[in-house]
């Protein structure tokens, strides 16, 4: 019966990261139309913050101030900061380079356990496997820079977007005992759209609530913020406290296949063999960081 709710929970994290896999192409089609970075996750928090409040219990806060300043943390890494970097990198890159570097997001949860923890050592497969992704991520860089003239700023500031959930991760590690799934989801979704405000200030694009009515517009920010975001948030975080913020992060390196291939069917975007290479690499080392050598040959 244990078992086969942990399968329940793989299942969960396999379609939280199916569904993200998606949300760059979709932010990049609301980019695309008009709306800037700041003004999409906005939208998308302030949607999923209100259908939350639907299934989450009325608690208000945290039992002590330590516990309401970590989800004032957790909604300021896994929800203002991320996303505006994302979200930013979106609109001046590709969609596939930044869901390929996102991907990355697990070593970072691993050298940050190390670094806050210090319980063991780092080990040589996860410094191996890191050096290999850093190549991908190199090359995906490099294709995106002089191949296709995208500026490289996007690619940079999807790394400081891995490194914000990665932070996100380890957070929610913290929370996780103590407090049920829907209380931390509403909380981040709350503190995401508080800790927003100050980037709101210093965005200069302008709202435009007029945007609001074309069909398009409407879908993709519906899709992002009740389906994305409130659905998923909760299914993620529902698979950490299961299964642990490691083991659920493993699927985050299916977020870049799927975007892959949901770039070029639905935004016609341009994937070069360099970038298959680099993705191929990125792959590799989060799985070799992650796992190690865990590949066995037989002879005869």
């Amino acid at each position: 019966m244990i078992s086969s709710k942990r399968h329940w929970y793989h299942i969960i994290a396999i379609f939280t990261v199916i569904v993200w896999g998606t949300t760059f192409v979709s932010t990049k089609i609301l980019i695309e139309y008009g709306l800037s970075p700041v003004e999409i996750f906005l939208y998308r928090f302030v949607l999923a913050y209100v259908g939350i409040w639907f299934f989450s219990p009325r608690t208000l806060f945290a039992r002590n101030i330590k516990d309401e300043c970590l989800c004032a943390a957790a909604g300021l890494c896994g929800g203002a900061l991320y996303f505006v970097f994302e979200n930013t990198a979106l609109g001046i890159t590709l969609a596939s380079n930044v869901s390929l570097i996102v991907c990355t997001s697990p070593i970072f949860t691993a050298l940050l356990s190390f670094l806050i923890y210090r319980k063991e050592a780092l080990k040589s497969h996860l410094i191996f496997g890191s050096l290999i992704a850093l190549l991908g991520m190199a090359l995906v860089v490099f294709n995106g820079s002089f191949i296709l003239q995208i500026n490289p700023l996007g690619d940079m500031l999807t790394v400081l977007a891995a490194l914000s959930w990665a932070f996100y991760g380890i957070i929610l590690k913290k929370l996780n005992g103590n407090y049920s799934t829907l209380f931390i989801t509403r909380k981040v979704f709350f503190y995401g759209i508080i800790t927003m405000l100050p980037f709101l200030l210093m965005d200069t694009a302008t709202f435009t609530p007029s945007l609001l009515i074309n069909p398009i517009i409407i879908s993709n920010l519906i899709f992002l913020g009740l389906i994305a975001s409130l659905l998923c948030f909760i299914s993620w975080n529902s698979a950490v406290k299961e299964l642990g913020v490691v083991q659920t992060s493993n699927y985050i390196y299916f977020v870049p296949l799927v975007t892959l291939l949901t770039s070029a069917i639905v935004i016609d975007e341009h994937i070069t063999i360099v970038a298959l290479l680099g993705s191929l690499f990125i792959l590799c080392g989060v799985y070799v960081a992650e796992n190690g050598f865990k590949l066995r040959f037989r002879l005869g």
